[in-house]
């Protein structure tokens, strides 16, 4: 499976297949889809509309299906796109989940289901945070994804995983020059609803950030290690901090002056994708250097 140095983050009910083609036009090698449903409906599509893009779920949450059901509609459409599909799994958090059981056992329940219904190991991933959980990815899957975290949090992960299995990170930027309005735009993307999330407000503490941090609308300190904001230049620097660190993907995820109010929680602002933000990842692109012909094999 190709899945090259770079890829993007959208929401799975907000991408199309036109979308993900202009996506590969761009450069970017793949295509990471947050919260499919359980027979990944709309991803054929997708891969139908596109030559090589890659896609992968970031994440499924097993709360919202069953194995069997996940790992039948995976290979009903690797069968017909051999190669281009990633299963990134995370068991979500408590206080968004009816009868949230213990996150580790749920999860090893699901992978048990998974192998027992023939989804190859290398074919899944899991949005490991907490070293117990990047061990679990190590041994039972082909790597981690992480969601909303910084480049020291992966270079961490590399020394858990190990240098064999694939660490594709999620990293939000906000093309913004001016550090006071790029925190303006991103400090409510990470307050509703992450920092009112146990999970991740956990895998902050490891990180060194204290409860003075956490609280309210997040400190600038904590704002600007989970956001990547400046000229282009500088937000590739950024980017490749990941790869620095040991990564070998990043997962780019847009924040931009464009947004709408989720219609069930009206706190949770939702990225708009529309022309404007198809011309910010044209600009990504182009400072980050790639092009349809930038491919390399993952680990």
């Amino acid at each position: 499976m190709e899945l090259g140095k770079f890829g993007i983050w959208q929401p799975a009910y907000a991408t199309t297949p036109d979308m993900a083609k202009r996506l590969e036009n761009l450069g970017y090698t793949a295509l990471w889809l947050g919260g499919p449903p359980p027979d990944l409906a709309g991803i054929a599509d997708i891969l139908s509309a596109t030559d090589n893009l890659v896609v992968g779920s970031s994440i499924y949450n097993p709360y919202n299906g069953d194995a069997p059901t996940v790992a039948a509609a995976y290979r009903r459409i690797d069968q017909q796109f051999p190669d281009r599909l990633l299963l990134g799994i995370g068991v979500g958090h408590p206080e968004q989940t009816k009868g949230y059981g213990t996150p580790m056992a749920t999860l090893r329940t699901f992978l048990d289901d998974l192998d027992t219904h023939g989804l190859a190991r290398e074919r899944r991933a899991l949005a490991a945070l907490g070293p117990k959980m990047l061990e679990v990815a190590r041994d039972r899957t082909g790597g981690s994804l992480p969601y909303l975290v910084s480049a020291e949090h992966t270079r961490r992960a590399r020394t858990v995983l190990g240098p064999q299995k694939l660490l594709a990170p999620e990293q939000k930027v906000v093309l913004e020059p001016d550090a006071e309005r790029a925190r303006a735009l991103a400090r409510p993307r990470i307050k509703h609803p992450y920092l009112g999330l146990v999970n991740y407000r956990n895998n902050l503490r490891r990180l060194g950030f204290t409860d003075d941090d956490l609280a309210g609308d997040g400190s600038n300190r904590l704002i600007d290690a989970l956001t990547v904001y400046g000229q282009p230049t500088e937000i590739a620097q950024g980017l490749r901090a990941h790869l620095d660190a040991g990564a070998d993907h990043v997962q780019i995820q847009l924040v931009s002056e464009k947004s709408a109010p989720h219609p069930a929680i009206p706190d949770v602002l939702l990225q708009v994708y529309d022309d404007a933000a198809f011309q910010s990842y044209e600009i990504l692109a182009a400072a980050l250097a790639i092009t349809p012909s930038t491919r390399v094999p993952c680990r």
